[in-house]
């Protein structure tokens, strides 16, 4: 029996020791490499295993997830329009204020004629004539030849009215003529549309020295129009031999293309003098 016991504690001792052996073996990293060794084909089959285990999930699951993000990205797209309609909308409501306040201080500016605001609500489409059409009529007091202007100068006269809305005749129409100063020529003349929109300045004396850049006033002759109302500047001058008058071309301010509100002079009252010209 007793040396039954002392083989047993004897096996014990031994086991004990391998055992804190191995531990400070592993401690101590002696074991590192056997032990990644032996590990090595288990990490390499749960790796495999797991990237099969990803692959299938996806097989399943991708359909849907397109599905999911074709409905998320068709919901971003359309809010992303509605965002853009509304600030083309804040600034196209901005544009016209800025219109309209320019339009105000040239009102206050100029408080010798009463206006009336007006937006333009069509265009002539013909390459032939230069027509707007705005919002305001003979309800509204409107008459046919009132003059008719914005904050940058003159843009024609009304031609023709119903009720709730005016045509006006651009200055730029080839059958609009419009008397004219030239302020630093010091000289009367007239300016005239063609069906291409150029605006040419006629009647000018031979003798008159007018620079490029002049500027034109309406002169009031002729009883179409009031006088010092700004009409453009002078571009450009041609002078001919053996002629009476020179010839020129107008650069207008307006820009009759993007015209969106303007100003009839209500308390102008045009007066027909044709039966008084021989």
């Amino acid at each position: 029996m007793r040396n039954l016991f002392s083989f047993t504690n004897l096996r014990n001792l031994i086991i004990l020791l391998v055992v804190a052996g191995i531990l400070i073996l592993a401690i101590s990293g002696y074991l590192t490499p056997i032990f990644n060794l032996s590990f090595s084909p288990l990490i390499s089959a749960q790796s495999w295993l797991s990237q099969r285990y990803l692959a299938i999930r996806d097989f399943f699951t991708y359909p849907r997830d397109m599905a999911t993000l074709r409905a998320q990205n068709l919901q971003l797209e359309n809010e992303v329009s509605m965002l853009q309609s509304k600030i083309v909308e804040l600034q196209e409501s901005l544009s016209q204020a800025q219109i309209l306040y320019a339009l105000l201080d040239f009102a206050r500016a100029n408080p010798e004629h009463d206006y009336l605001a007006a937006t333009v609500i069509g265009r002539e489409i013909s390459p032939y004539y230069q027509y707007i059409i705005i919002d305001k009529g003979s309800n509204d007091g409107v008459l046919h030849g009132m003059p008719v202007v914005t904050q940058q100068g003159l843009v024609g006269r009304i031609d023709a009215v119903i009720a709730n809305a005016a045509r006006v005749q651009l200055i730029s129409d080839a059958n609009s003529v419009v008397n004219v100063h030239l302020q630093n020529a010091k000289v009367e003349a007239q300016i005239r549309g063609s069906i291409t929109g150029e605006i040419t300045l006629e009647m000018v004396p031979q003798d008159a020295e007018v620079q490029i850049g002049d500027v034109l006033l309406t002169s009031g002759l002729g009883g179409n129009y009031p006088p010092n109302i700004f009409v453009g500047q002078v571009l450009s001058m041609q002078s001919q031999k053996n002629s009476l008058f020179q010839t020129g071309s107008v650069q207008s301010i307006v820009d009759f293309s993007n015209l969106s509100a303007v100003l009839v002079i209500t308390n102008f009252e045009v007066v027909d003098i044709s039966p008084l010209i021989p």
